[in-house]
């Protein structure tokens, strides 16, 4: 830049003195050719020079002056650059200062807030801690006592039940006795208040490092002692429903002893105990069709997976026989013993073995389905020389039969407020295992044991809210025909059509006062060393007028099927950690057909009412 402006001067300074100079030495030529030069012509000359000189001194001032404030403003611009560098520098160091400041703030943000969420879910939990421990101590969920835990169980009941024909019983009902027209009771309703399946129990387990042993008590009041009455004090004894010892493997065995729900009834989880898939009835005999018993066993069960158990037991055994016409030529067994703790007014048969029972279980993800089998050995003694004019045991022998069935499960949860379930069923000498408690096996003319054919179907639909649940149950339960003549031409057997059922719609007087009698009712085969029949009534009680109804004639008539349908509901006023306060109502329709035989085919029916008022222990 400097270069460039002092060219520009020179060449300005040139121009100058061309454009002046020229002129002049044509004057002066013109002079000097004229002779004459004046003395102001050179004064202005000098003059003019002068002026010149002046500027180009003013110029080369005002050069340096520019080249001055030109160094100074590129000091300047270099002093800014350097200052902006410097600056940019700091800001640079400022921004990573400032952000590792955010971060730190930022983490700090964190650390606190962390440090408030911990501190509120540990003043929650403090919270939560003192109030388990409150409520551990006001209301335990199970009592602790030497390293197990032991829990009640239970409910508290108030129960009525109106029938249209009169049974005689509590509120469990007795299937297979429901009257004929002909019948008294037929003639007359009935109802009764009860509080005898209030419920009571606990289960006690103990927790080991490979296995759980547990054990159950369960008990109510629906039990006939000699002494029970509801004239006063209704002081009924305590019956036992379930107790068990149990022993269950980290490995998926499980072993159970003691009285039991059978490996027969169906179960909602696997075939664990206290699982059981029960009718929601308030009826304790539940309803027709559903197979079920309580009884001993040793079950034995294993969980191969997360979906599959397979399950074996032995179970204690009976017989119930049935039909007519059966000679006295055989043995079953007897009356129970008092001496021995049975019921003496019960028949109780000598049994060659238990029960066998078989089950799987599957659990694809969606419901639950069960097949299961069971083998029964039926025993009783034959003496052939029983029927002579003199009686002998002469050629008396024991004689076995056997029988069994099978029977599927299913029940399946849709939209998690409906369940669906079917039950089947099905064999010979199953009846025992129904809820009608049919017969298992009639006699033969010459005392042979002959199973029964007999099926049981039951269905359940179930709706359930928060508060409410309605359930709908039909089910029915069918014994075939067994029929044969004796050597006098008589039928014998279940179901014969030579059987006279003529007065099963005929009502007969009551029957008069009885005296008191000292043997027990009996059957055939179900007696030894006595075949004497005593009047109807209490076991060594006489009876008195009015309480003695008139027994029908002519009616030997063996049930065919028998069906109910049951509908009923539980509402839920409260359920929580203080129990269950709810109530129900449950209407029921029995059909009892029979087998026709001379005289008719007469049907017995049944209407049934029935209320619970219930609080079950939390």
């Amino acid at each position: 830049m400097k270069c460039v402006l002092r060219w520009c001067v020179v060449l300005l300074m040139a121009a100058s003195s061309l454009a002046q100079t020229a002129p002049a030495k044509k004057k002066t030529t013109t002079k000097a050719a004229a002779g004459t030069v004046s003395a102001a012509d050179v004064q202005a000359l000098k003059d003019a020079l002068a002026s010149q000189q002046q500027q180009i001194r003013e110029l080369k001032t005002e050069m340096q002056r520019r080249d001055a404030a030109l160094q100074q403003a590129q000091q300047q611009m270099q002093d800014a650059q350097a200052a902006a560098a410097s600056a940019q520098a700091k800001a640079d160091q400022a921004a990573q200062q400032a952000g590792q400041q955010q971060q730190a703030v930022a983490d700090l943000k964190t650390d606190v807030s962390d440090m408030k969420q911990n501190a509120t879910n540990a003043a929650l939990s403090l919270q939560e801690t003192q109030k388990n421990i409150q409520s551990s101590l006001e209301s335990p969920v199970a009592l602790h006592y030497k390293g197990i835990n032991i829990t009640p169980v239970g409910f508290l009941a108030a129960e009525t039940v109106w029938r249209s024909h009169a049974t005689g019983g509590d509120i469990n009902t007795q299937f297979n006795a429901i009257p004929f027209n002909g019948a008294a009771q037929s003639h007359m309703s009935e109802f009764f208040g009860s509080g005898r399946q209030s419920r009571i129990g606990f289960l006690a387990e103990g927790a080991l490092s490979n296995f759980t042993m547990r054990g159950y008590v369960e008990a109510d009041f629906l039990s006939a002692g000699v002494t029970s009455n509801n004239n006063q004090s209704n002081s009924y004894t305590l019956r036992q429903r379930q107790a068990w010892g149990q022993a269950a493997l980290n490995s998926g065995w499980t072993f159970t002893g003691g009285q039991m729900w059978s490996l027969v009834t169906e179960t909602r989880k696997g075939m664990d105990n206290r699982s059981e898939a029960l009718p929601m009835t308030i009826d304790p005999n539940y309803n027709v069709g559903f197979s079920w018993a309580r009884q001993y066993g040793f079950r034995v069960t294993k969980k191969l997976t997360d979906k599959l158990w397979v399950g074996g037991s032995i179970e204690d055994a009976q017989i119930i026989l049935g039909g007519h016409g059966a000679s006295n030529n055989f043995l079953i067994g007897q009356q129970g013993a008092g001496g021995g703790l049975y019921n003496g007014t019960t028949n109780y048969s000598y049994n060659a073995s238990p029960d066998f029972i078989g089950k799987i279980v599957f659990e694809p993800g969606f419901g639950h389905y069960e097949v299961f089998g069971v083998i029964s050995d039926f025993r009783d003694r034959i003496y052939p020389g029983a029927t002579l004019a003199k009686p002998s045991v002469v050629g008396a022998f024991n004689n076995n039969a056997v029988g069994g069935g099978a029977g599927a499960n299913a029940r399946w949860t849709i939209a998690k407020k409906y369940d669906v379930g079917l039950h089947f069923m099905g064999g010979s000498g199953t009846g025992r295992y129904g809820t009608s408690q049919l017969a298992d096996v009639v006699a033969n003319p010459a005392g042979l044991l002959t199973p029964i054919t007999n099926y049981q179907a039951l269905g359940t639909l179930e709706y359930h809210e928060k508060k409410l649940d309605v359930y709908l149950n039909y089910g029915a339960e069918y014994e075939d025909r067994v029929m044969y003549l004796n050597s006098a031409g008589k039928p014998v057997g279940y179901g014969s059509t030579l059987f006279n059922n003529s007065g099963c719609d005929s009502e007969t007087v009551p029957a008069g006062t009885s005296t008191t009698v000292s043997t027990p009712p009996t059957t055939p085969g179900g007696n030894p060393g006595t075949s004497s029949i005593p009047t109807p009534g209490s076991l060594g009680t006489p009876l008195t007028g009015g309480y003695n109804p008139g027994g029908l004639k002519n009616c030997n008539g063996d049930t065919r099927v028998i069906m109910e349908g049951t509908i009923g509901f539980w509402y839920r006023f409260y359920k929580g950690p203080k129990g269950t306060l709810q109530w129900g109502p449950q209407y029921s329709y029995i059909d009892r057909n029979i087998w026709a035989g001379t005289g008719g085919n007469p049907n017995a029916t049944e209407n049934m009412i029935m209320t619970s008022f219930r609080y079950y222990l939390p």
